[in-house]
């Protein structure tokens, strides 16, 4: 299902986050035994509810906070060796492209910066690779002495990415990067990543809670829930065989479908499936025994009962279809197949 030689791979990661006054300190799991591989030139899509711990996931990934079980690897090194080698090989593209660009910098010196930072080329040299980078992303060379608040969103966010890129890194986590923009600037910022992957060849993990966008930038997708994998599958085969009721219901959601709905979000169980508060197919075992990761229709799925969910999952129509149709038109414009953000 994975791939054999990943760029990264998470090995039953576990992530506890400490919280309240030092004298009353509480603990929350916001990763719970999670084992993922990413593959070179492939992204890994993964979705969830806000809290379900996808952030942290990527945090993890980035090596920007350790885990508290469990291993992270990076090209089949352990993340906490070798902190050098890994310099400007691990890239992130946040949602708000003002997180990562200062307001004070012209966009030229912030897409150069990691550059600075690694006391990599002379000026000269990050003058023309800033250049290429901006052309790259589809934006005209003047954009360098542009500052961020003189651009559209769409065009602060590929400034985010030629910074992201400027590095070329191994691996990229792209962080919720459609959310914050209207239909016809996601498509384009999609089919940029797209394409910039195809050329150069980087692993992704692609978060996000639009389904639509997930199915179409990924190759394969995970589903999380309070810190858990419960399903990875193929983009394609997802939406025909989601055999998990936490996966049915995002898809029911996201296609404005109300017969298939989960209760509201209780406590976490300390026993069983921690979704089983909430379940609609619910049986006694989901609350005693937790189920683990089994194959179920050629992928992995932790439900006692996927088969059956598996079986009653229909034609499983994708995620807001005309939104997914909207992507596509866009790939396919006239002249530049990825058309520049002017607006």
């Amino acid at each position: 299902m994975e791939s054999p030689s990943p760029v990264l791979e998470l090995v039953n990661v576990s992530l506890q986050y400490l919280r309240g006054p030092i004298w009353r300190r509480d603990s929350i799991w916001a990763v719970r035994g999670v084992s993922l591989a990413i593959g070179r030139g492939e992204t890994l899509g993964l979705v969830g509810e806000s809290g379900s711990g996808k952030t942290s996931i990527g945090r993890l990934s980035l090596g920007m906070v350790r885990p508290t079980t469990g291993m992270v690897r990076f090209r089949g090194q352990e993340m906490t060796r070798d902190a050098k080698r890994r310099r400007g090989q691990l890239q992130v593209v946040l949602q708000n492209p003002d997180w990562s660009l200062n307001p004070r910098l012209r966009c030229g010196s912030s897409v150069a910066e990691p550059l600075v930072i690694l006391g990599q080329a002379g000026r000269a040299e990050r003058r023309a690779a800033v250049a290429e980078m901006l052309e790259l992303v589809g934006l005209e060379r003047e954009v360098a002495i542009r500052f961020p608040h003189e651009l559209s969103g769409g065009q602060r966010q590929r400034v985010a990415i030629a910074r992201a890129l400027i590095t070329a890194p191994s691996f990229i986590v792209f962080d919720e990067v459609v959310s914050a923009l209207d239909v016809s600037i996601q498509a384009q910022i999609l089919n940029l990543i797209k394409r910039l992957q195809a050329e150069r060849g980087f692993a992704a993990l692609f978060i996000s809670h639009e389904l639509a966008a997930v199915r179409y930038v990924s190759q394969r997708e995970a589903v999380m829930y309070a810190g858990e994998i419960v399903e990875v599958a193929h983009s394609a085969d997802l939406y025909g065989a989601g055999a998990h009721p936490y996966t049915r219901a995002l898809q029911a959601a996201a296609r404005g479908d109300s017969s298939y709905q989960l209760g509201e979000a209780p406590e976490l169980p300390s026993a069983g499936c921690l979704l089983a508060p909430r379940c609609p197919m619910a049986i006694a075992v989901c609350a005693e025994v937790h189920p683990p990761l089994r194959e179920v229709g050629g992928h992995p799925v932790a439900c006692h009962r996927a088969d059956e969910v598996s079986s009653a999952a229909g034609g499983g129509d994708a995620p807001r279809p005309e939104l997914l149709k909207s992507f596509l038109a866009m790939s396919k414009t006239g002249g530049h197949p990825y058309p520049r953000d002017l607006t």
